[in-house]
């Protein structure tokens, strides 16, 4: 890290499914998997899980090419997966996920305070998604009722590749105009998502019990033992920090106190 001039906070960027909305991100993983039942090759949730965060499209060619898959694909197809069938299956999947997220816009507890703390510091809040333009229409026109208010918007489509590339990020810094880099903090639930913070130049901060890593309900969160939470944590913030991640958290009502110590170390001259 170079030591430069102080630099204030000014913008968080927040992933939606398994950040700020969806205990679990388990909306994306029923549309891929109901997607693959149709064609008579089912997925378990692990490799439904597996390219979470990445534009939907992407995701959808990235588990047709996981060696297990390819294989039911042909012995059910009796041919290899096309470059047709991958825009088949994403035409598809969007009216899939559209009914399925009516089911799964509930905003994650902590999101709604820690958005007016941030507001009280003047950050400028910023959000990306994996899901196309439509859908996170449909999302944010669900979650409004609830109080969830963000400055910007950027779905997957609305750049010219998703994550891990920083498009997504440049793009929330160009709405917001904010600016430098390194005075962004990029907020996700998936280690592709810290890619992309990380390719953009951001502090990153990984989420671990509310989003993809766990994937479980709050319910089901509250029902696990002590031991089992404190284990799959430990795994969740190793695997985080190996990403890249700055710093990793269990959900989004921790994030005032990090923003804290992001600002700290900004004001002492470091950088991401």
């Amino acid at each position: 890290m170079s030591m430069e001039r102080s630099l204030p906070l000014r913008a968080v960027v927040l992933d939606w499914a398994g950040t700020i909305v969806d205990h679990g991100s388990r909306a994306p993983v029923e549309a891929f998997r109901e997607l693959f039942r149709r064609r008579g090759v089912p997925i378990s949730v692990e490799e439904s899980r597996a390219p979470m965060g990445m534009e939907k499209r992407d995701h959808i060619g990235a588990i047709l090419a996981m060696p297990r898959v390819a294989d039911a694909w042909r012995q059910t197809h009796r041919r290899d997966a096309s470059d047709t069938d991958l825009v088949a299956m994403y035409d598809e999947f969007l009216p899939v996920q559209r009914e399925l997220l009516a089911h799964h816009a509930d905003v994650i507890d902590g999101v709604l305070p820690t958005i007016a703390a941030c507001r009280q510091r003047g950050l400028r809040i910023g959000s990306s998604s994996g899901y196309a333009a439509p859908l996170m229409d449909e999302l944010v026109r669900l979650t409004r009722a609830a109080g969830l208010q963000l400055d910007a918007v950027v779905a997957a489509t609305d750049v010219p590749k998703g994550r891990p590339a920083p498009w997504m990020i440049y793009k929330n810094m160009e709405r917001l105009d904010v600016y430098p880099p390194a005075s962004i903090v990029t907020v996700d639930d998936t280690t592709v998502g810290i890619e992309a913070g990380l390719n953009a130049g951001t502090w990153c901060i990984g989420v671990i019990e509310t989003g993809n890593l766990f994937g479980v309900a709050s319910g089901e969160l509250a029902q696990l033992s002590a031991e089992e939470r404190a284990a799959r944590r430990a795994t969740g913030e190793r695997t985080m920090l190996d990403a890249g991640a700055h710093y990793a958290i269990a959900s989004v009502a921790a994030l005032p106190g990090v923003l804290d110590a992001i600002a700290e170390r900004l004001a002492a001259g470091e950088r991401p």
